[in-house]
């Protein structure tokens, strides 16, 4: 038995790069990055002052009264879902609702109100915490929010392994439409890690850039934690042309694996596995790639190892892949990278462009790829993969190609 095509008929994101995927996609392919100082966070006694935050909220199209129950990274994930649904052109109403659900991953957890409450708790003096603040933190608060604002009643969840989280929501999403239980799903991931707590966990980790994110260019020092959320409307190809949707490109491969190894270095074994399982998946052969979105952090460390890795699983192929990390730009926005990176593939595609590795100054011989420095290029994009390898060993690879 044949199984289904999975289409990308909508794309919503938000991010320090901007408000709404069009505008995130022009930023990426002028390369401007969104990187600076953050002005909208309390620091208190943080060394870390750098970040990509989303500087202005838009105006909500639902009742305000929601907002009570939301942090901050679920109303990033209900606005970018937004967007993504309207794109689509999918009415949600009682003939369809059954058969829509939601998956949005998350790397963290709310972190704006564990924030508030423990210093309210700690530092203020107060007895008590917000009424809201169990169901605004818990990491599957994105995707209920999702399902509630948009009255999504098919399945919908919360999905979580570091920074692969996306990947795995559009995997997760894509088994359920596969497997009868849904026509359409929204998946895709969201975090708001600049608070002050989770700031100064990963200044202890000494991961953190001093200046900005610099991916394979020998003097990079670091990562960037950046905000945002991307969500991608998905469904059967055959659902999508009967009802008429517009149909973006395809998610054509997806792949997993795992390192079994150390908590926080990766192996290479791993992101081989998953990208070769991808392509697999697929039915792509190595040569069939384009361009890879890295997940090109910036860290010393595994930007060379990312490197091996492609190396390993294309070959000479290599040589002539395009690979650039948008990271650069919208920083690390945790749970949500992934989904910004789709964002990235899926327009790529479309346009012919490749977006920059932004802030690159020096060539490294240990990232001897073709990392797109600075300058986005124009090339003929026929399918390409976004790589998301995490913290705890937890790979996750997708394929996006023309429909």
């Amino acid at each position: 038995m044949a199984r289904s095509r999975i289409v990308i008929t909508g794309l919503g994101g938000i991010c320090g790069m901007g408000v709404g995927a069009p505008s995130i996609w022009e930023a990426m392919r002028a390369g401007r990055s969104a990187i600076g100082e953050i002005t909208t966070t309390p620091f208190h006694e943080s060394r870390i002052r750098t970040g990509a935050e989303v500087k202005q909220l838009p105006d909500v199209e639902f009742d305000r009264k929601r907002l009570t129950t939301m942090d901050r990274y679920s109303l990033l994930a209900v606005l970018a879902a937004g967007e993504a649904l309207r794109q689509s052109g999918l009415i949600v109403d009682k003939t369809n609702t059954d058969r829509i659900g939601a998956v949005v991953g998350t790397a963290i957890f709310g972190a704006e109100t564990l924030e508030e409450n423990y210093r309210g708790l700690f530092v203020d003096g107060k007895s008590r915490t917000n009424v809201f603040a169990v169901p605004r933190a818990m990491p599957g608060a994105p995707a209920s929010q999702v399902s509630m604002v948009y009255g999504l009643r098919g399945p919908v969840f919360g999905v979580t392994s570091a920074c692969s989280s996306s990947n795995h929501a559009f995997i997760s999403a894509i088994d359920q439409l596969r497997l009868g239980r849904a026509d359409v799903m929204l998946a895709g991931g969201t975090d708001a890690p600049l608070a002050w707590g989770v700031l100064k966990a990963w200044e202890a980790l000494r991961a953190v850039a001093r200046d900005t994110c610099r991916p394979f260019s020998a003097d990079r020092n670091g990562l960037v934690l950046g905000e945002g959320a991307g969500v991608a409307v998905l469904e059967t190809y055959e659902h999508a042309v009967a009802r008429g949707a517009p149909i973006l490109a395809e998610l054509a491969g997806t792949g997993m694996s795992a390192d079994a190894s150390d908590v926080v270095a990766p192996t290479v074994e791993g992101p081989v596995a998953a990208m070769k399982a991808c392509l697999a998946d697929a039915g792509l052969l190595p040569e069939d790639i384009d361009y890879v979105n890295a997940h090109g952090t910036g860290t010393k460390y595994n930007d060379r190892l990312e490197t091996q890795a492609i190396r390993r699983v294309f070959g000479k192929h290599a040589d002539a892949l395009s690979v650039s990390s948008t990271k650069s730009m919208h920083a690390h926005c945790m749970g949500a990278s992934g989904a910004l990176e789709l964002i990235a593939c899926v327009m790529a595609l479309r346009d012919g462009i490749i977006p920059p590795t932004a802030n690159y100054r020096e060539k490294d011989p240990d990232c001897d790829l073709d990392v797109t420095p600075n300058i986005p290029r124009q090339r003929k994009v026929r399918a390409a993969i976004s790589n998301a390898f995490a913290f705890g060993g937890t790979n996750a690879v997708v394929a996006i190609t023309a429909a």
